[in-house]
């Protein structure tokens, strides 16, 4: 099996893929703190949680929006599966094209999305990917990146509010009832995700209307927050939350055989 980490801002995602097929993924939060050892230990806890064998990890691969923690992983990788951890950015060989004006500034999350999305679906995508931030990446059928938006992720927006705000109290994202709150939380909560909503359909209603290729671009959703939102937010035409494990898999399969050829 192949491990396959994802290291956002706030937090990782970890998977085994199996062939095509992610078997296990686990979600962490991300810490820079954490030594190799420390990531060894975490790594071969989450396979006993799933009762996989340590020695069916073959190999891995990462893909990091993190520099700090990008290291020790690796390292702790090796410690826990005797691999050595093949770590995808704009310098990998992938059969993909950045055209933007800055390609080495293009993080890793967006290049492997870009590689999954266009092996996978075949044409035009607008990737929506609800982390830390909330990213739009703008994908060809053929594999080129154009470019997207950033925008501040929906718990960013949250912990910014309540924390900026004296009278506002912390409050748990759950999708609302309704748009009306009768409660201040009720009220945070409408604001914050349907203030998501509507950003993402008004954003990706600006791309399509910028779109050069004459093709409608299909809107996937992908991130932590995903699955919460598709249900409110019609414009996701389709939730994969595990777009950018399987893009990793995809990206090792390519190096790995470009390596031993």
């Amino acid at each position: 099996m192949l491990l396959v980490c994802d290291v956002g801002n706030t937090e990782m995602t970890i998977g085994l893929a199996d062939s095509s097929l992610i078997v296990s993924h686990w979600r962490v939060i991300t810490s820079s703190s954490r030594t190799p050892h420390e990531f060894a230990l975490l790594l071969r806890s989450l396979l006993d949680l799933d009762q996989v064998a340590h020695a069916a990890v073959h190999g891995a691969a990462i893909g990091s929006v993190v520099p700090s923690v990008t290291a020790p992983l690796a390292e702790g990788i090796r410690l826990a599966f005797g691999v050595t951890a093949l770590n995808i950015d704009a310098n990998s060989a992938l059969p993909i094209t950045l055209d933007v004006d800055e390609p080495q500034t293009v993080g890793a999350d967006r290049i492997i999305n870009t590689l999954a999305a266009s092996r996978i679906y075949e044409r035009d995508c607008i990737v929506v990917d609800l982390g830390t931030a909330t990213t739009y990446d703008c994908i060809t059928r053929d594999a080129v990146f154009l470019g997207g938006v950033i925008a501040p992720g929906v718990l960013t927006s949250l912990e910014t509010l309540t924390r900026r705000t004296s009278k506002l109290p912390a409050t748990e994202l759950r999708a609302p009832e309704r748009v009306i709150g009768r409660r201040t939380e009720e009220c945070i909560r409408s604001g914050v995700l349907f203030g998501a909503v509507d950003g993402i359909t008004g954003i990706v209603a600006r791309i399509r209307a910028e779109w050069p290729t004459g093709r409608d671009p299909l809107v996937i959703g992908t991130g932590g927050l995903a699955a919460m939102l598709a249900p409110l937010c019609p414009t996701l035409e389709i939730v994969d939350a595990d777009l950018t494990l399987r893009g990793l898999q995809m990206a090792y399969a390519l190096l790995s055989s470009e390596l031993s050829g």
